[in-house]
């Protein structure tokens, strides 16, 4: 993570609501984020086209049909398309289709249990990453933040603008922004997670953070886990399930040790507060259907898709 000073105190006065606090903006980022802008450029035009592919992929919707339903000529939503996945949408739909859930419970059982089981996060280079925190206490859990200090920023990804979150220890957020008034919700989102901590924003740490996320920069991302345990425990079972497969969340349920609790687990997974690197995107329902995602199907689908596409490629 970047050692420079932070840029502005973010924290807040006693009683009042989350605010994002105002700085002067970093100036442009070095040129190996370059590419992360033109992704994040793209999938703001691809959103409606993804959310749409992710409610009907098991159709196999053709090009034309797609790039009428987002409004665009077939020739230029393939172009825009294949630039932001690097495939074309075909292919991308095709990917999706092979991550279903019921090719995926034995793989991610037999190619992950022992890894995770040594406190390792598994095999993959992309989810290369250093457990540094496990779990809280239930007191600390109820100072939510009380005497930790958090910078956070905005940095381009393949899915959107994202907010990253660093605690001391390493990434403990990433969360993406919408469109409209997306900023401050999420900000907004994380802040109410720990609404005690200290909040200072550093756009140039959160740069640096994604391209080790999502360019490989600097080695293992460090995540810091911070929430209740079995919260922890479904968010660790999420990373036996192999990138570009799925899981039902009845089997997250019971890697993390409560096969009664499909429903509880649900709730953990949609309370992850750092997407894509843990990996509660590969939770879909029992009958394969790509269900509700905290950041939007539309990313849901964007994510899976692109696991998938490189999984393929690498076999």
């Amino acid at each position: 993570m970047s050692p420079e000073a932070p840029q502005e105190p973010g924290g807040r006065a006693a009683g009042d609501g989350p605010s994002i606090p105002a700085m002067t903006p970093d100036l442009s980022p070095p040129a190996p984020l370059e590419r992360l802008q033109e992704q994040a450029r793209d999938y703001r035009r691809m959103a409606r086209a993804l959310e749409w592919l992710a409610e009907r992929w098991r159709d196999h919707p053709s090009l034309d049909e797609a790039a009428e339903a987002v409004g665009l000529s077939p020739f230029h939503f393939q172009r825009v398309f294949t630039r932001w996945a690097g495939v074309s949408p075909k292919t991308f739909v095709q990917a999706i289709a092979h991550a279903e859930a019921r090719e995926s419970l034995a793989a991610g059982e037999s190619v992950l249990g022992a890894a995770l089981d040594a406190g390792l996060s598994g095999p993959s280079r992309l989810h290369d990453l250093f457990i540094a925190h496990e779990a809280v206490t239930p007191g600390e859990a109820r100072r939510r933040g009380e005497g930790l200090r958090l910078r956070w920023g905005h940095a381009p990804t393949p899915f959107g603008e994202g907010l990253f979150v660093l605690a001391p220890r390493g990434l403990c957020g990433l969360a993406f922004c919408e469109e409209e008034g997306g900023d401050e919700a999420a900000f907004a989102d994380m802040h109410a997670r720990w609404p005690a901590a200290e909040w200072i924003r550093h756009d140039g740490a959160a740069r640096a953070m994604a391209g080790q996320v999502f360019l490989g920069a600097g080695g293992p991302t460090p995540v810091v886990l911070i929430g209740p345990p079995f919260h922890i425990q479904v968010w660790k079972a999420l990373l036996r399930i192999p990138p570009g497969r799925t899981a039902a969340y009845s089997q997250v349920a019971a890697w993390a040790g409560r096969p009664e609790a499909a429903r509880a687990a649900g709730a953990a997974i949609g309370a992850n507060p750092v997407s894509w690197l843990i990996p509660c995107h590969r939770a879909i329902a029992r009958d394969g259907r790509l269900t509700g995602y905290h950041w939007g199907l539309a990313r849901k689908a964007a994510m899976l898709g692109t696991e998938a596409v490189r999984a393929q490629a690498a076999a």
